[in-house]
């Protein structure tokens, strides 16, 4: 009786590198559609563009763009969560040393960072906080968890220095804090009448007064 061979896969190292670099491809042509998503959708509306204005922006074919984002409301709603990512990812900075107390050099340290995004991505951080396609509940979605994962991150870090997390009124304090960030580094992107060392130093001077009620509540 003849020994059974074992079929080896066909499946060789060159194989595996064309598919690997295929895939990189795919991986980097989807990621430029992104970018010019947050580009297009940040400085017109949803319903100004349409699909053949965004496959001819991004030198592909409508097919093409199909091909990797089904509809042109998915691939809104992929831009609105780039931008978040962006954001998230960008910003997260976290130099509050090891004291009794959050560093206030690392506290100017975030905020100068976050500024930092805002004034390089303007047009994909006013995208992300103002777009939506009237009230869809997906892109209303995304941004509420942003904020959330913002608030989130916050109360992670400052509970080492006697926050307590679980308390309703800390969060709510924090949520305001952010919301006042939001509307006024908005603001700040759109007009410039401070510099960015001046709001800088504001939201300093305001973080100042929003830990202090954080770390130290008021008795209730």
């Amino acid at each position: 009786m003849r020994p059974q061979t074992q079929t080896k896969l066909s499946y060789t190292p060159g194989r595996m590198r064309e598919h690997a670099r295929t895939r990189l491809q795919v991986d980097v042509r989807r990621q430029q559609l992104l970018e010019l998503g947050l580009e297009l959708f940040g400085n017109q509306t949803y319903d100004e563009l349409s699909i053949d204005e965004i496959a001819r922006r991004a030198g592909v074919s409508k097919g093409l763009l199909y091909h990797y984002f089904p509809s042109k409301r998915a691939f809104y709603v992929a831009s609105v969560r780039e931008a978040a990512r962006h954001l998230l990812e960008e910003t997260d900075i976290d130099q509050h040393g090891t004291g009794p107390d959050p560093d206030p050099e690392g506290v100017r340290v975030a905020l100068r960072a976050f500024l930092g995004y805002v004034s390089r991505r303007r047009v994909a951080y006013a995208f992300l906080l103002r777009g939506g396609i009237g009230t869809d509940p997906e892109v209303a979605e995304i941004v509420e968890n942003t904020r959330q994962a913002f608030v989130d991150r916050m109360l992670t870090r400052l509970s080492r220095f006697g926050a307590q997390a679980d308390d309703p009124a800390t969060r709510l304090r924090l949520r305001g804090w952010l919301g006042f960030v939001e509307a006024s580094s908005l603001d700040w992107a759109d007009g410039q009448e401070l510099d960015l060392e001046s709001f800088l130093q504001l939201l300093v001077q305001m973080s100042a007064v929003v830990l202090a009620s954080v770390l130290h509540p008021p008795e209730r």
